[in-house]
């Protein structure tokens, strides 16, 4: 343990909406408490690169409202080099940062935590900053919650004109290996069908749910694709029941990229401002090589090491059973 006295911090991965309020949120506890604060561009690669900027008060202004984020980010291969971090880390000590907050998703604390066992003497803390939801130790990510909301509104003025014209969309949704964004956003949508990563589902059954509905007269019917679902691509999927599911026009939409962006909600809002309130304050309390999380409404500290090894992050179960009850 040492007492630090200047304070990096990085935004790494996808962006995710929030994350500009937790850059705030951490650029001001540090000045409060009396550290220096250095802004790294585009994450590990202004590590490498040596792209930085001493940041005050005024850095921070007007960006609550903001999405993406002020610092960019980026994928850095060179990072995962010894060489690269190498680098980084001369970078780092001729600026005389000893503390880094990263902000971002399993890909960032994976490279984080190598810097941090590799040079034990820059201290490090993660915030998870991501809309897959799926990352151990926090019951939500920066940015999931205003993702969800925007799959919302989208699927919501898809449900108008499908029912104006006895249509079936097939809505693909990102989330990655996860199924958090399409489950709550089905629910919130009322889906006739959610596909998801955690939970197979056969082809046949899909059918046989929509042709039900059919046989109820629904006048139309949204299916939400996770992106990482083991049925197949959502084209092939969609070619598939339209051979047996004659009666409706069947179109499919992919969201993409429009996930990420758009101004955070207040959840996104006040749980960056949490989030990197908890981080500073748990560098200057001495931790390193942890993240912060929220559970049960409270801030979590958890090592990187157990939030990495952990894989099984589940989906509620009531969320799960009641999707098939209350689509019928």
């Amino acid at each position: 343990m040492h007492k630090i006295s200047k304070l990096g911090v990085l935004t790494s991965g996808g962006d995710a909406p929030g994350m500009n309020p937790c850059i705030r949120s951490v650029v001001r506890t540090a000045i409060y408490n009396n550290l220096n604060v250095v802004g790294i561009r585009q994450g590990y690669k202004g590590m490498i690169e040596n792209d930085m900027y001493d940041m005050d008060t005024r850095s921070v202004s007007n960006i609550l409202n903001l999405g993406g984020t002020i610092l960019k980010t980026a994928r850095c291969l060179p990072f995962r080099t010894d060489e690269g971090m190498e680098a980084a880390y001369q970078n780092l000590k001729a600026r005389g940062i000893d503390a880094l907050v990263v902000i971002g998703g399993d890909g960032t604390f994976t490279g984080a935590l190598r810097f941090s066992q590799k040079y034990p003497d820059i201290a490090v803390m993660g915030i998870p900053g991501t809309i897959d939801n799926d990352l151990y130790g926090s019951t939500y990510t920066l940015g999931f919650d205003t993702a969800t909301n925007t799959v919302i509104e989208a699927i919501d003025k898809i449900r108008d004109t499908a029912d104006s014209h006895d249509r079936l969309f097939f809505i693909e949704v990102m989330g990655r290996d996860s199924g958090a964004i399409a489950l709550r956003a089905g629910i919130s949508c009322g889906a006739e069908a959610i596909l998801l990563p955690e939970k197979s589902t056969a082809i046949d059954d899909l059918i046989k749910q929509l042709k039900d509905g059919q046989s109820k007269k629904k006048s139309s019917s949204i299916v939400i694709v996770a992106e990482g679902d083991k049925s197949g691509g959502i084209y092939d999927l969609a070619k598939a029941v339209q051979k047996e599911v004659t009666n409706y026009d069947i179109k499919v939409t992919v969201l993409g990229h429009l996930q990420r962006g758009g101004s955070p909600s207040s959840f996104d809002r006040v749980l960056g401002s949490r989030l990197g309130f908890a981080a500073v304050n748990a560098l200057i309390a001495g931790h390193s090589q942890k993240m912060v999380g929220l559970e049960a409404n409270d801030i979590k500290i958890t090592s990187l090491d157990e939030a990495l090894s952990h894989h099984d992050f589940k989906l509620e179960a009531d969320l799960l059973q009641m999707v098939e009850v209350l689509s019928i």
